[in-house]
């Protein structure tokens, strides 16, 4: 337990000492609590004692417990007040920082990170999981520490009353430490279960969403529902396991507190008629004897939790150290901008852990300010080649160079400053379109926006929406149709301006008329870059400087389109079944 609370502090960081402050004001709130009792029983003993000797009750005496209990209420609420402010809003504070540090880790690992590591356990650790440690962390953490102050303090007052009272308060604390250990292991037997259980449904949820139209369009929705219903029962029966698991333990808790108390009564009753209590302590006693032990009794509910608040931490923990593509990189400004691949090796990783090679002693070299076309079938690796560059991905074995510096050397940052990417599918934040095209640049003033847009061919369909650049676009860009977003993500990095341009399919499935637009943009766009397209259609390829014409993750051919006409081979193959194809008719 205490491991645990050391880990939610440190989790805290810099607000820990607000963790520590609100639990010393824990053990003052608890007093004030149970002061007023006990000044009314002190004042019960003494109006007896009166009355035994033959005296009159003293009429001050009433005002005087009067004002002592309102001064304890009073301070009751000061030190409430006080710790609320101080402790409660700790969790709320932090929990935004690590989900922003989470996300800066995230942005600098490699993107096989996350063939290893599902969308659902990323979803599920910096939401649901990071929730509970969020509302429920010092909570737990302040009532498991405020809880054994409280009882320190009891106990020492009891030991005034009566050594055997409080021994009997040492008796009962230490009976319940199995029972709190055994919370804590079934709680920590199956806490990873369910985290894995929520997992798995957060990943179901993102299916559900990503296949839900396909399957509907098949008549299959309930297919895609299935795998989604089952996590659901999945998690249900993982959850009602620990409950189960952890309701006879917390029973036995309780019910050797419940033990303790009458046999704390009776002790103190035996001291009064023996004359060895004081008439009012025993009073004090017998008033809080059902309550006495509260604070030890609420530790249950925390053992409980910290096997949960154990595990996400852990996997917090997971994220946090993963390791980064750039931890040895520094800022670099490279002086040129040419692209080199050299004897280049590559091979994914999936979550089996089996690598499959993709890419074999791949090089190449792209001359600052020319076009190099790579082509070849689906699976030849020309995607890996681009994301190489870019440093997505760490190369198995020789390098690749930008500017003369292999990326390695960069930061993620410095290098990805260098380079503008447009890809087949374009992600559009739910934002205006202002707003996604301003995110190639930070800081563009409107006019350098609708400059941008205008040189990229989106200036057209923007003046007809009735918000104009603030039309905000849907999720993913929906509020647009494929050629539209495929331009705002064009005048996006027209805006950026990097010297070198990476063009990802970027004109595949498009109808004519958009192609012709994109086509046009896309010119402006590579204007006296360094430019490296991926295409199959032959109009993006064929005024190249060079071709590179890729098989099984090598390079088996590479020219001009010219030169690689004249010859035998895979890209003369590829431009005859591109001919017959587009000279097909419907007779």
């Amino acid at each position: 337990m205490l491991r645990v609370i050391r880990r939610i502090v440190a989790w805290c960081g810099s607000y820990g000492w607000r963790v520590y402050l609100g639990m010393a004001i824990s053990v003052l709130s608890a007093i004030a609590i149970a002061s007023p009792a006990f000044v009314a029983a002190l004042t019960m003993g003494r109006v007896v004692e009166d009355a035994q000797g033959g005296a009159p009750p003293d009429p001050s005496l009433v005002w005087q417990s009067a004002l002592a209990i309102l001064a304890c209420v009073l301070l009751r609420f000061a030190v409430s007040y006080a710790k609320n402010r101080i402790q409660e809003s700790v969790g709320y504070e932090r929990a935004p920082e690590v989900r922003i540090e989470v996300g800066d880790v995230l942005k600098r690992v490699p993107l096989g990170y996350f063939s290893r590591v599902s969308t659902g356990d990323i979803l599920s650790t910096v939401t649901t999981n990071l929730s509970t440690l969020e509302l429920e962390g010092v909570r737990q953490a302040d009532a498991a520490v405020g809880g054994y102050l409280s009882a320190a303090v009891i106990t020492a007052w009891l030991f005034s009353v009566s050594p055997w009272c409080g021994m009997v308060s040492v008796c009962a604390v230490l009976a319940t430490l199995p029972t709190l250990r055994a919370v804590n292991r079934a709680s920590a037997r199956l806490a990873a279960r369910a985290h894995a259980d929520q997992e798995r449904l957060s990943g179901s949820v993102v299916e559900l969403f990503r296949g839900l139209g396909m399957a509907k369009s098949y008549g299959h929705a309930g297919a895609v529902l299935r795998p989604f219903s089952d996590d659901v029962d999945a998690l249900s029966a993982t959850r009602v396991s620990i409950e189960k698991a952890y309701t006879p333990i917390n029973a036995l808790h309780k019910g050797i507190l419940e033990v303790a108390s009458v046999a704390l009564l009776g002790v103190a009753a035996a001291g009064a008629l023996a004359g060895e209590v004081p008439l009012w302590s025993f009073v004090g006693i017998a008033l809080f004897s059902t309550t006495i032990f509260g604070a030890i009794g609420r530790l249950t509910d925390a053992a409980h939790m910290f096997a949960d608040l154990d595990d996400v931490l852990d996997r917090l923990e997971r994220i946090e150290k993963a390791p980064f593509i750039d931890g040895d990189g520094r800022d670099v400004v490279p002086e040129r901008h040419d692209i080199r691949l050299e004897h280049v090796s590559f091979s994914y990783e999936g979550r089996d852990g089996v690598r499959r090679e993709v890419l074999h002693d791949v090089s190449l070299d792209v001359p600052e300010g020319s076009t190099c076309a790579i082509v070849g079938p689906s699976g030849s690796g020309k995607t890996t080649v681009s994301s190489l560059m870019a440093r997505f991905w760490d190369v198995d074995s020789g390098r690749v160079c930008v500017g003369g510096h292999d990326v390695r050397e960069f930061t993620c940052d410095s290098l990805l400053q260098n380079f503008s990417m447009v890809f087949q599918d374009v992600y559009l934040f739910d934002d205006t379109i202002e707003a996604n095209i301003a995110f190639g640049c930070e800081g563009a003033t409107h006019e350098q926006v609708v400059k941008a847009a205008r040189r990229a061919r989106c200036d057209e369909f923007v003046s007809q929406l009735p918000q104009g650049y603030d039309t905000v676009v849907g999720e993913g860009g929906s509020a647009l149709s494929g050629g539209e977003r495929q331009r705002v993500s064009i005048a996006r990095a027209l805006l950026k301006d990097a010297p070198i341009v990476i063009l990802d399919e970027a004109t595949a499935s498009m109808d004519p008329e958009n192609e012709r637009l994109v086509q046009l943009a896309l010119t402006e766009l590579t204007r006296d870059k360094t430019v490296v397209v991926i295409a199959h259609r032959l109009p993006t390829v064929e005024q190249a400087d060079q071709i590179l014409v890729m098989d099984q993750g090598r390079i088996v051919q590479r020219g001009t389109h010219r030169e690689l006409l004249e010859r035998e081979g895979l890209y003369r193959d590829f431009v005859e079944a591109r001919a017959q194809a587009e000279g097909w008719r419907l007779g």
